[in-house]
């Protein structure tokens, strides 16, 4: 009948070797008192025949003896101090991966989560299209449904939009806990955040520069590399002029490993050169076909 041998983990790996280091200088530790204590006895031997006036051939002979057993306890001193280094060296290469598995199991915690969002998000957005249809499937539908319905389709988009940002910064986030280099803020429990007022048609997107525009009487600023809920009517300008780009571009992807969403960024000065004010880029965009017209 075969016998089939579990393979190893590093940790076990690295234990076992530990082990055997531990009980081969056990060992040597034990050979080496015996050959001191052998030591001892050739030095009380060949002073109690110098003491007893004992002939040079006798003495030679006597000294030959203790240094033999002296040159035998220098090689094990020797071999107890290698050995020593090299449980140094094993009891560190079991600490590191002792870490490393720590490592890949908060990691895998985190790719649980990640997997357990993308399998979740497909009911959502289910549930939220049965909410949107059962609202206006009646041809009798009010003003209060539908603007209800208009809010649930935008609030989806949302939640689908930021279910593929999280699941892309918890992975990650993963891969940099595997390597040792884990941001501990993006392990932090996130913000809670208010949605957006129904009334502001938005679009979740990333700034790739300071930008600026009013709402009302309320003056909105935003730092260069942070993710912003834009209202839609100013999307169109700011995507044609490349100051923002969306959630899942390439690009966007490799600015936010670097700078993050910008949560924690600054808001920007109302004299900065670099702030970009999107009611202007829209005014114009919206005065240039008005001009070609003319």
């Amino acid at each position: 009948m075969a016998f089939f041998k579990r393979e190893l983990s590093p940790v076990e790996i690295f234990e076992r070797a530990l082990k055997d280091k531990q009980a081969t200088r056990h060992k040597l530790k034990e050979r080496l008192e015996l050959a001191e204590k052998a030591l001892e006895e050739k030095r009380l031997a060949a002073e109690r025949l110098a003491r007893a006036g004992a002939t040079n051939a006798q003495l030679d002979r006597a000294e030959a003896k203790m240094a033999s057993v002296e040159d035998k306890a220098k090689a094990m001193r020797a071999a107890v101090a290698d050995c020593d280094e090299q449980i140094v060296l094993a009891e560190r290469a079991l600490a590191e991966a002792v870490a490393q598995r720590d490592r890949d199991r908060a990691a895998n915690e985190i790719e649980a989560v990640a997997a357990a969002i993308e399998q979740a998000a497909p009911r959502f957005e289910i549930g939220a299209a049965a909410l949107v249809d059962a609202v206006t499937r009646s041809k009798a539908a009010l003003s209060e449904a539908t603007r209800f319905a208009t809010d649930v389709e935008a609030i989806r988009h949302e939640v689908l939009a930021a279910a593929e940002l999280i699941c892309w910064e918890l992975r990650s986030a993963a891969v940099r806990t595997r390597a040792g280099n884990a941001n501990v803020a993006l392990l932090a429990p996130p913000e809670i955040k208010q949605l957006p007022p129904p009334e502001t048609d938005r679009q979740m997107i990333y700034a790739l520069n300071p930008l600026t525009w009013r709402e009302g009487d309320e003056v909105k600023r935003v730092a260069a590399f942070t993710m912003v809920a834009l209202p839609k009517p100013l999307l169109a300008a700011a995507l044609q002029h490349q100051h923002v780009d969306y959630l899942n571009a390439r690009r966007v992807q490799t600015l936010m490993h670097v700078h993050g969403s910008g949560q924690q960024q600054a808001e920007p000065r109302e004299d900065d050169p670099a702030l970009v004010d999107l009611d202007a880029l829209a005014a114009a965009a919206h005065e240039s076909p008005q001009a070609d017209v003319a």
